[in-house]
């Protein structure tokens, strides 16, 4: 009872329901582990006591918590807060913009806090509260002042969904590259009436070690997700490409040379994209322009980037200078080195000089070619621009993980809890923010990771957005099984998302697929956050009244309208992989099925009959089924009838590519990201021709204005979003 007690007092779940009327107990030693990565003992009975004892006097001795929230729509009182301050205490707020507001809660109050003059309400921002108690007691705290809810869309809008990596043109070195997605926004903006262009996560990857295994190549394991990767980048696009003079030319076009070559290799002759080999080349070619001086504007420019960015870019370049004499994992430095703080690293940095200056560049010169890309996309005519996506997490020995140590878990690793899906869980390998650090900081390193991901983005995609509100902490070494979760502070988070979605006037999107804790979706869209509503997932699982649904798919006026609504994402088949039910075959061949290969064929075309017998009934279907593109397109107009704000398109679905992207529970077994595009027939297509593609072209008819499609009866109907033209 008393480590319950102490468990709930940390936020630490010693229970957790798979699904409804189900309760699975934590084990203790899972619920124990999670304390003490929390600095809490609760290793014997006397230490639990003890620990329960603290924090209880902790908590009645505080007269704020370490951050406070308000919204900006009500006075800034009305914060529960401010309801725990005794009458006669003076509070204080210091505003970030070097203003300040003072009052006095009234006596005889009863813990009512009567409104200071003018009924205050406070401007978005991140504040500084300071109260005075009547017994003299102060207490300090960080204010986040944020609007209650982040913006809607612009109106209804498609965009594409894209892996960037993929995405390869005729100037690509190898993989997709900022120069490619912005001709591809400037191009889908343009000529398609896209509105937007989500991209896979674009973190600053590990480096892989010379001469070492290839490094991981998911997006979703990051070194860092504070900078972007400058493997992205578009190297002639640099601008001191051109001023590069003698053997330094001549090396960067045999390097060019090079690339084109491992180009062909991806899109001619079957080669699987190779991350190392194309940073390989870029980093040499990058090499030779960090050579050439800067001139005065651009030595101006990137002096203002050093500045704005401060000690995150500068630990950031660190890392990476440290990761290139001792290897990439900062556990297996020399102790001196593991602590960004140290005497030893200063003295390492500035003997590193030019190293750490180098991976600075690369972190300038990358920002300013994805500013290039959003422009262009706005310019375009796109009413959103780029949808940048925030990974969960990061690698354990990467440079977020090393220079922000005090607020990461030790020995704790997120990953999810046994389900339906997966019977023994999930361990990601990425280490869990401390919830208790988080609050202390006043969330400081959620704030400057939003706002570095927001500084080029219309909007921005949540991965797990479930991890706003808890995630699963799995100690080192055990089973996922063995985990348990560990509750954050969900208004503070959702406040600091808010509050930084305001500041870069963007949309959030937060992926909520599969099982969601009762509440969550609810609170999510209070605030505005959209959802992610995937069509073959979409099924009448609930009734009126809490009755029992039928289980039959969704109608389309039956969705909600506060989601991105799409046919498949990088995690399951592509459209006609799912259609023709290739999907199952290989998951049998790669041995990923639990049950028989027919029964699984048959569920899973059972499904997909439904679907289509329905969007038949619908007259989205006029030609009946058995074609395939046919097939694809119905299931886009369906989605165009349902009330999402956003419709998102999977870019492979438009050329009937049917390799997934990833295929979760695989490692070596499947190529996972490094697939370029492809056809039907399995042909990787460049960008110019996705462009020519008549296969596209005739997809995209579905998304011409006056494209009447029919909802849920004969008497109701729903038409393409407006302003949409023929290509």
């Amino acid at each position: 009872m008393t480590l319950s007690r102490l468990a709930a007092a940390h936020g630490v779940a010693t229970s957790y329901s798979p699904s409804p009327g189900r309760t699975v107990p934590a084990s203790e030693a899972a619920v124990i582990a999670a304390l003490a990565a929390l600095g809490v003992d609760a290793s014997t009975p006397e230490a639990t006591r003890a620990a329960l004892a603290a924090r209880e006097a902790h908590l009645s001795g505080s007269l704020l918590p370490p951050t406070v929230v308000v919204w900006t729509d009500a006075p800034v009182p009305e914060a529960p807060a401010f309801a725990r301050l005794a009458p006669g205490t003076r509070v204080r707020v210091e505003l970030e913009n070097g203003g300040t507001a003072t009052w006095e809660t009234p006596p005889g109050s009863d813990a009512t806090v009567a409104s200071p003059p003018g009924a205050l309400r406070l401007p978005p921002g991140v504040h500084r509260l300071v109260a005075l108690g009547p017994d003299g007691r102060t207490a300090q705290a960080h204010l986040v002042a944020a609007p209650r809810r982040i913006k809607a869309p612009p109106g209804r809008t498609h965009g594409f969904l894209v892996q960037l990596y993929s995405l390869l043109s005729r100037h690509s070195w190898g993989m997709g590259d900022l120069g490619d997605l912005t001709e591809f926004a400037a191009w889908s903006g343009y000529s398609l009436d896209a509105g937007f262009v989500q991209v896979n996560p674009l973190h600053a990857a590990v480096p892989s070690p010379p001469g070492g295994p290839g490094g991981d190549p998911s997006p979703y394991r990051p070194s860092s997700r504070r900078f972007p990767d400058p493997v992205h980048l578009r190297v002639e696009d640099v601008p001191e490409y051109v001023r590069l003079r003698g053997a330094a030319r001549e090396r960067a076009e045999e390097l060019r040379g090079a690339a084109g070559r491992l180009r062909a290799s991806v899109l001619r002759e079957g080669e699987l994209i190779d991350r190392d080999a194309v940073w390989a080349l870029k980093r040499e070619a990058l090499e030779l322009l960090h050579d050439v001086p800067l001139g005065p504007g651009r030595r101006a420019a990137y002096s203002a980037f050093l500045a704005e960015q401060g000690t995150a870019l500068e630990d950031h370049a660190t890392w990476y200078a440290l990761a290139e004499a001792y290897g990439p994992d900062w556990h297996s430095w020399p102790a001196a080195l593991r602590d960004p703080a140290s005497p030893e690293t200063a003295r390492a940095r500035r003997e590193l000089m030019d190293r750490v200056d180098f991976h600075s560049r690369l972190a300038w010169l990358t920002d300013a070619q994805l500013a290039t890309a959003q422009r262009t996309a706005r310019e375009a005519g796109m009413a959103i621009g780029l949808v940048h996506d925030l990974a969960v997490g990061v690698h354990p020995g990467g440079a977020d993980a090393w220079a922000q140590q005090r607020h990461f878990a030790p020995g704790m690793s997120v990953g999810a809890p046994p389900d339906a899906f997966n019977a023994r869980g999930q361990d990601w390998g990425l280490p869990p923010w401390r919830p208790d650090r988080l609050a202390e900081s006043g969330y400081a390193p959620f704030r400057a990771l939003l706002r570095g991901l927001l500084r080029h983005a219309g909007a921005l995609r949540v991965d797990h957005v479930m991890g706003l509100f808890r995630l699963w902490w799995i100690p080192e070494g055990r089973d996922p099984t063995e985990g348990t979760y560990v509750h954050y502070d969900a208004e503070a988070m959702l406040a600091v998302l808010a509050l930084e979605a305001h500041r870069a006037d963007a949309l959030v999107i937060g992926e909520d697929l599969g099982t969601v804790e009762p509440g969550v979706r609810e609170t999510l869209r209070e605030h505005g956050v959209l959802g992610t509503s995937v069509l073959w997932f979409e099924r009448d699982w609930a009734g009126a009244d809490g009755a029992e649904g039928t289980g039959r798919p969704l109608p389309a006026d039956a969705w909600r309208a506060d989601c991105v609504a799409t046919a498949t994402t990088h995690d399951l088949p592509p459209t006609a992989a799912r259609l023709s039910g290739e999907h199952v075959r290989l998951r049998y061949d790669l041995g990923l099925l639990t049950r028989d290969l027919a029964v699984e064929r048959a569920e899973a075309a059972a499904d997909v009959h439904e679907w289509l017998a329905l969007l038949g009934r619908l007259g989205m279907l006029p030609g009946g089924m058995g074609c395939e593109e046919d097939e694809i397109r119905a299931v886009h107009r369906f989605l165009l009838a349902t009330p999402a704000r956003m419709v998102g398109i999977w870019l492979p679905d438009t050329v009937g590519d049917r390799r997934p992207q990833n295929l979760p529970g695989t490692r070596d077994q499947y190529p996972n990201w490094r697939l370029p595009i492809a056809d039907a027939a399995g042909r990787p297509l460049t960008l110019e021709e996705l462009a020519a593609s008549p296969r596209l072209h005739a997809f995209m008819t579905v998304f011409r204005p006056g494209a009447v499609t029919a909802v849920g009866s004969a008497e109701t109907t729903r038409t393409a979003p407006p302003g949409a033209h023929p290509v």
